[in-house]
């Protein structure tokens, strides 16, 4: 999910609460250990290509931005070369790993999250000749060495909704979202779109985490849960980053249903956890690597539902095996699949609250 704040809790990486939180870093890592995390771990160490990933947050447990480091290793695989990760633990040691990537001068830098927006506008300008790729942001000018992957994740959060819609007894569902803006909106108003498109009668309602420390405050986003829950509420999207977890337990306290974000979040909670809206963040790192490479960088590239940078667990193989709750109602997921395919084909356009 989108991010708007310093450490990277953001995007709504979140991952299991026992192993650390898919949008929050389990340790602590700064610009000389990052730059420790060798080449060796993907590519040869031969001629070929280089890669640098800098991450705005440790890697840890963070699934968002494990995705992020396999698609760099992938493409050092694929291009015979080699690969760095810089991993940050502040905006500080965000400006070193930058710096200390470009004065690497690799093929390619990649750079995850919209804190490195104005470092990297800075350091293209200064350094024309090194590409850089930039995944779910973009610089807000355009320059012909920065390319940039985003996600259309509304896409995706309007088909869960539309799940939502299908299996709530109560007729009522709702989101408990970080901070309340168009590109956090991208995880509550389309699942209220999306229920109310398979179940018309459906009433939605939102709450926001906010706070000191909206992406890391699984007390408070489980209070906003609660809030919900209170009114009748028996599907969740959960977009409250490593909040999620506490989203979860509030719809398990209450026997109701809950939604993650970015990877399969349905093994923290089995028999609570529904389904996922999935970004796959390997995918855009190795293309955008290879479009660079291919001579055609400079781009932004759009990762939605037609490209398969997003989906639901649901609509992934092995979702039998997934412990989602969504794998046992397979009627529900032919009519999501359907509205799927009319978003693909271009019939059905969802709504975009960051473009407003």
């Amino acid at each position: 999910m989108p991010r708007t704040r310093t450490r990277r809790s953001r995007s709504l990486r979140l991952a299991a609460v026992a192993t650390g939180s898919v949008l929050l870093a389990a340790a602590a890592t700064g610009c000389n250990a990052a730059a420790k995390d060798d080449a060796a771990d993907g590519g040869s160490k031969g001629g070929g290509a280089s890669f640098t990933l800098v991450t705005p947050d440790p890697v840890g447990q963070n699934e968002f931005l494990k995705l992020a480091v396999d698609g760099v290793k992938a493409a050092a695989k694929t291009h015979d070369g080699t690969q760095k990760v810089y991993q940050s633990s502040d905006s500080a040691s965000q400006q070193q790993n930058v710096q200390a990537a470009v004065d690497a001068a690799p093929d390619v830098v990649v750079l995850v999250g919209f804190e490195f927006a104005d470092l990297v506008a800075q350091q293209a300008e200064a350094h024309p000749k090194q590409q850089f790729l930039m995944v779910d942001a973009c610089t807000t000018k355009t320059y012909a060495n920065v390319s940039c992957a985003v996600f259309r994740e509304h896409e995706g959060v309007y088909l869960a909704g539309a799940e939502a819609g299908l299996l709530s007894g109560s007729g009522k569902v709702g989101a408990v979202v970080v901070l309340d803006t168009g590109q956090f909106r991208r995880y509550s108003d389309p699942f209220a779109a999306g229920a109310k498109e398979a179940a018309p009668k459906t009433s939605a309602s939102t709450r926001f985490v906010g706070g000191q420390s909206p992406f890391d405050d699984s007390a408070r986003a489980k209070e906003q849960a609660n809030s919900l829950l209170a009114k009748g509420t028996d599907q969740v999207m959960a977009a409250a980053a490593a909040g999620n977890y506490g989203v979860f337990e509030a719809a398990e306290a209450k026997g109701a249903y809950a939604y993650g974000v970015d990877v399969n979040q349905c093994t923290s909670a089995p028999g609570t956890v529904v389904d996922n809206v999935i970004k796959k963040t390997d995918v855009a790192v190795q293309e955008g690597i290879g479009q660079v490479l291919d001579g055609k960088g400079g781009k932004t590239v759009s990762y939605g539902l037609k490209e398969g940078g997003i989906s639901l667990t649901g609509l992934e193989d092995g979702v039998e095996s997934s412990k989602c709750v969504i794998a046992e109602h397979e009627d529900v997921l032919k009519k999501v699949e359907a509205l799927r395919d009319r978003i693909v084909s271009g019939e059905l356009t969802v709504d975009d609250p960051a473009a407003k």
